[in-house]
């Protein structure tokens, strides 16, 4: 097995039990009114994503089923300024890196599909909109709440299988 894939083994199951814990960072980010305009609205768009019925993976399946929310709360960060005190948003950061050296050329595909994000909706809900309006804010951190109290972290079985699935659905799946 190589290196990369060992690596890969090891953090994906991890990332996958952090996931709510990780949303709900990323929640009190976005409710902080220190935290620029920009990162407010790619937070919106990314916490959105949790919630769309068509991500780039469905989440009923096994062994796959959240881990593109995972590469999407991670890749979505890069290029923003993070203040120090915000220690998950910049582990996440720090993490889009296997992501990237994961999906090779795949890679380039779901940065652009992050950065798109800004522009997306779920359950009738614009990032923007969560930005501007705090009734809608407000719903989406209620909910989000929910999730992450009902989430149970799906098993990542360490089998490199599961890797070349993984590669294969994303690249099935992300825009070219």
């Amino acid at each position: 097995m190589s290196e990369l894939n060992e690596r890969c083994l090891d953090a994906f199951p991890e990332w996958l039990k952090t996931l709510a814990d990780d949303a709900l960072a990323l929640g009190e980010s976005l409710n902080d009114s220190e935290t620029s305009p920009e990162l407010r609205l790619r937070l919106a768009g990314v916490l959105n994503y949790l919630f769309k019925s068509l991500d780039l993976i469905p989440d009923g399946i096994e062994d796959l089923g959240f881990i593109d929310d995972s590469f999407v709360l991670r890749v979505a960060l890069t290029g923003f300024t993070v203040d120090d005190s915000r220690e998950t948003l910049l582990r996440l950061q720090k993490e889009a890196a296997l992501v990237d050296e994961f999906l090779d050329e795949t890679s380039a595909r779901l940065h652009c599909f992050c950065g798109k994000l800004d522009e997306s909706v779920a359950r009738g809900r614009r990032a923007s909109e969560i930005v501007q309006d705090a009734e809608v804010k407000e719903a989406l951190l209620g909910d989000l709440k929910s999730w992450a109290a009902s989430y149970t972290a799906p098993t990542f079985s360490r089998d490199e299988k599961n890797l070349v699935k993984l590669k294969s659905f994303l690249d099935h799946k992300l825009p070219r």
